[in-house]
């Protein structure tokens, strides 16, 4: 079996799946009580604060512990509705924790403009600065896009923010332990972030909150994280998110080099063998062994279910949409054709994938290929 569809998920790391299992058996106590036990899993929650804290380059006290990364969104998008300023101004690549949650909240009088983005699926800053109004109250713009890999200019965009007073949003569910990040160098509000796409469990999320932001809870009940999540914490999850986010920063450097040099063979391989092959996304500004590739006269549902019955696991785009009949609205923002969107596939490596997988992957693919071809 080979996966290769880590920007959907990865596996969980051993030593986290380890350090679960532990707080599990041992630190079982709610951590709103006062007796020991309930004080030894408040420990281990704070522990993982600090580990997250450490990881992007924060307080300990700016890290919320959500859900997941929709949640965090959700948390973000919904308070709008505590707003006197109601206009969001966001991309057409981003997630549908955003989008939809956007089209919902039009409901209650939140307007918003979609900005669009170029053929390599990254906005203009200065379409941003033009989109900005009087009743503008938040930019919500995602770190790197989850179907092609595209990193945004985070920083021109955070200046923007920060010179007109807007709160800025990031979702960038999809950066931790692919590129460094350091939230202190950035001009960025909160930041929405997801253990599973680090090789820790699901379930689990973070939300950056810059000092002195103060949004409204969506769940009310107790006190927890800081009034912003009522609910008893899920003690073990927390645990394996700091300890999957204390891993991602480790060896990121080699680990950045070891994906290239995946992409890379992979891309080699293949227009070796298939020079008409396109590779979207952008040449530079680009996520580490993310690959979107359109295949000449065959859709990526062909080449992904024969892949699957081979044991091998691609995608066509985000997870989240599965299930889905409509093409991409990713690759639809990039001004893709639908006979072009319907044969794009998506493949993410991750730190177990080896030079062996991707070669048996190219030889796979190119086998579907040709027997498509004679076919014809």
């Amino acid at each position: 079996m080979l996966y290769f569809d880590h920007s959907a998920s990865t596996p969980i790391h051993p030593a986290v799946l380890k350090l679960m299992q532990d707080t599990e058996l041992n630190h079982f106590g709610n951590p709103s009580s006062a007796h020991q036990f309930g004080q030894k899993s408040r420990l281990v929650i704070e522990i993982a604060r600090k580990q997250m804290a450490q990881a992007i380059g924060c307080l300990s006290s700016e890290i919320i512990f959500t859900g997941g990364g929709t949640e965090a969104n959700n948390l973000v998008l919904w308070n709008l509705l505590h707003q006197q300023k109601k206009h969001v101004i966001t991309s057409a690549i981003e997630h549908p924790s955003v989008l939809n949650v956007l089209k919902q909240l039009k409901e209650f009088g939140v307007t918003f403009t979609i900005i669009p983005v170029d053929h390599a699926c990254r906005v203009n800053p200065e379409d941003i600065q033009n989109a900005i109004t009087k009743n503008t109250g938040l930019i919500s713009i995602m770190f790197a896009n989850n179907e092609v890999g595209t990193v945004q200019p985070i920083e021109r965009i955070g200046k923007i923010a920060e010179q007109h007073g807007i709160p800025f949003h990031s979702d960038a569910v999809q950066i931790l332990g692919k590129i460094p990040i350091n939230i202190s160098d950035q001009k960025i509000t909160m930041v929405s972030f997801s253990a599973h796409k680090f090789y820790g469990p699901k379930g689990v999320g973070v939300l950056y909150l810059k000092k002195g932001t103060n949004p409204k809870s969506l769940v009310i009940g107790g006190g927890q994280e800081r009034n912003l999540r009522a609910g008893t914490e899920n003690t073990s999850c927390i645990a394996g998110l700091g300890l999957a986010s204390e891993l991602a920063n480790k060896n990121i450097a080699k680990r950045k080099t070891h994906l290239e040099q995946l992409a890379d063979q992979f891309k080699l391989e293949m227009t070796d063998a298939y020079p008409e092959i396109i590779y979207n996304g952008h040449p530079e500004h680009s996520l580490p062994g993310v690959i979107s590739a359109t295949f000449p006269a065959v859709t990526s549902n062909i080449l992904i279910i024969k892949l699957d019955l081979q044991g091998i696991a691609v995608s066509s785009g985000s997870a989240c949409s599965s299930g889905s009949v409509n093409t991409s609205h990713v690759l639809r923002a990039m001004n893709m054709s639908n006979d072009h969107n319907i044969r794009t596939l998506r493949i993410s490596f991750g730190r177990d994938n080896s030079k062996e997988d991707v070669h048996l992957l190219t030889e796979k693919i190119s086998e579907i290929l040709k027997q498509h071809h004679n076919k014809r």
